[in-house]
């Protein structure tokens, strides 16, 4: 039966088993694992305790009290389980099974021993001031059974209007590299007789830093400054940059702009880059800039993984993150990503600060895996479909790179994903992160240490 249970149940069972050595029984019963729910209480079980004003040693001095004389004879072997106890773990599946969850979890043993009246735990609870109604009653609201559905609940975020992106030039061009771009654009502009930036201006001053690692990479796909000045001398009309409305950008260049930041988040950066730019260009298929590209033949796709493998080399945390979350949604036979592919991708990269966080909490991949299946089951979609984000995975990603920003980082950590997860307290991720005992506020103060650590670390 213990591979039903999570690792955190697991932990509590060892527990229980160490407490019995430690107490010279020849049994593990139910006592045992009162002290051993205590001792691996974490997140809102913790709470509970505390509530209470317990403490693991007017604990063990009642359960001392209340054990009788046959458990603390030793016959000098291993503790082994008593027959009650193999009913309370039984009913903890039983708990389980009732609320939908394939694994036992902390909770459910927690529930199991409130349940119990054979033993002395509710007793011994009660001597120290614990309600137990009321406490059985939050324990059922964390293992209450969660709806499966074919579509991804978050989905339904994603009927927003996509027409209320709004342009965040500020933002776009406050990188020195973009700034620089931006400038002989706005040249290029005041030489022509145009009076809007458009897609054209833009690629032709990035192509014009000829020593760039970029326009040497662009360079290889006969994509030259000297080859797109020729064809643009040769366009006659900017139609293709217009859709019946004026800004300070083209529509299509407002709308390569928007991508070009979108791109910047997903590969990890704070700050857009000229190739977060050449990727908008690319993903956008549209504008003169675009049309005068497909005239040089080039391949898109070829030439934005040419352009993404020098910063995949940079091992960014962020793109890591993302790559792992796509994986994860795949693995459940996904094409949408939710801010709980988020969680797993935090967690499988391992090494950032948000993975020690979590890991401090005791949320390990298997675990969080397993309440993520809960909330969404698995779906049928077809895996060579394109991958897309919910609208509110794209808001956490949003926030996390104005938290990077906040805190003058060119790039976005781990940390920075997993606190903007907290700004979402409804999403899926929350919701797994409840599931196993976690809430925002020890998310934050995990946080906050590790980065107190980190710093320490360096000076």
């Amino acid at each position: 039966m213990l591979e039903k249970f999570t690792e955190k149940a697991i932990n509590v069972v060892s527990t229980a088993q160490k407490c019995a050595n430690e107490m010279h029984s020849a049994n593990i019963v139910s006592e045992h694992l009162l002290l051993g729910l205590f001792l691996e209480a974490k997140g809102i079980p913790l709470k509970i305790f505390k509530t209470y004003n317990i403490t693991y040693e007017n604990l063990l001095k009642e359960v001392k009290e209340s054990l009788n004389i046959d458990h603390n004879i030793s016959t000098g072997k291993t503790p082994v389980f008593s027959q009650h106890l193999k009913e309370i773990l039984k009913n903890a599946l039983d708990l389980a099974n009732k609320s939908g969850n394939p694994s036992i979890l902390y909770e459910h043993l927690f529930l199991s021993v409130l349940n119990d009246r054979k033993s002395n735990n509710v007793r011994i609870l009660e001597i120290l001031g614990f309600d137990v109604v009321k406490s059985k009653i939050l324990l059922e609201k964390l293992v209450q059974r969660k709806t499966k559905r074919l579509y991804h609940p978050e989905v339904d975020d994603n009927k927003e209007n996509e027409n209320n992106i709004t342009s965040k030039t500020d933002a776009i061009f406050d990188s020195e590299e973009s700034s620089k771009v931006f400038e002989r654009a706005v040249a290029k502009l005041s030489a022509s007789n145009y009076e809007i930036l458009g897609t054209e201006q833009i690629i032709s001053s990035i192509l014009e830093d000829k020593n760039s690692e970029l326009s040497q990479i662009l360079a290889n796909y006969g994509i030259t400054a000297e080859k797109f000045e020729e064809k643009l001398s040769n366009i006659q009309s900017r139609q293709s940059e217009y859709e019946n409305r004026q800004i300070i950008f083209t529509p299509n260049a407002f709308r390569t702009m928007n991508l070009a930041l979108q791109t910047a988040k997903e590969l990890g950066s704070s700050v857009v880059l000229p190739e977060h730019i050449v990727l908008g260009v690319l993903k956008a298929k549209q504008g003169i800039a675009y049309d005068i590209l497909k005239e040089l033949k080039i391949n898109d796709d070829d030439v934005a993984h040419s352009i993404i493998k020098p910063i995949e080399k940079q091992m960014p945390e962020t793109l890591t993150i993302l790559r792992l979350a796509k994986e994860e949604a795949r693995r459940l036979g996904r094409n949408i990503v939710g801010t709980e592919m988020f969680l797993l991708g935090i967690i499988g990269e391992a090494t950032g600060l948000g993975a020690q966080v979590l890991s401090e909490l005791e949320i390990n991949i298997k675990d969080a895996r397993k309440e993520v299946e809960q909330l969404i089951g698995f779906g049928n979609e077809y895996f060579d479909r394109e991958i897309v984000f919910t609208k509110r995975a794209k808001r956490v990603l949003e926030k996390a790179w104005e938290l990077a920003k906040s805190e003058n980082k060119t790039r976005i950590g781990s940390e920075n994903m997993l606190l903007a997860l907290t700004y979402e307290p409804s999403c899926l991720a929350m919701k797994a992160l409840e599931q196993l005992g976690v809430d925002a506020v020890e998310i934050k103060e995990g946080i906050k240490i590790q980065q107190r650590l980190a710093n320490s670390n360096n000076s």
